[in-house]
């Protein structure tokens, strides 16, 4: 409970700090003057909550009751279901088929490619970590 809480606070925090950099990025960049409140509110919450299920859903790889395979389906089903609740309901992205596969597509290329990495990544370290003791 206490890692799933400062997971959580981790999370919210990180989604309040993109939410602000790409605000000011927009302010900045994009020479608006003037913001749209409820747009920039509905925008907000969106990224604190994506940046809380984002780090609170890897949670599943740390059960060490459930198989990799398992691990892995849970934690796809949990973000892909709460990202595209989220990116519809909010307007990121276009309520039509050909942008829902489209997003589906590049979703799943980047969630394998993040996957891919971190498992290469802790594979390496459990390499050493055997080498390590391997030489005790």
């Amino acid at each position: 409970m206490k890692t799933f809480l400062f997971r959580s606070m981790i999370g919210i925090f990180y989604g309040a700090f993109l939410a602000v950099i790409i605000t000011n990025a927009i302010v900045y960049f994009g020479e608006q003057d003037v913001l749209d409140g409820p747009l920039f509110l509905k925008n907000s919450l969106g990224l604190i909550f994506c940046g809380w299920f984002f780090t609170v859903s890897p949670l599943y790889f740390e059960n060490t009751n459930l198989r990799l395979s398992q691990q892995t389906g849970l934690h796809f089903i949990t973000v892909i279901v709460l990202y595209f609740i989220l990116a519809f309901g909010i307007g990121w992205i276009p309520f039509t088929m050909k942008s829902f596969l489209l997003m589906l597509g590049l979703f799943i290329v980047i969630y394998a490619v993040f996957w891919t990495a971190f498992y290469l990544y802790f594979r390496n370290q459990a390499k050493k970590l055997n080498a390590e003791l391997n030489a005790l």
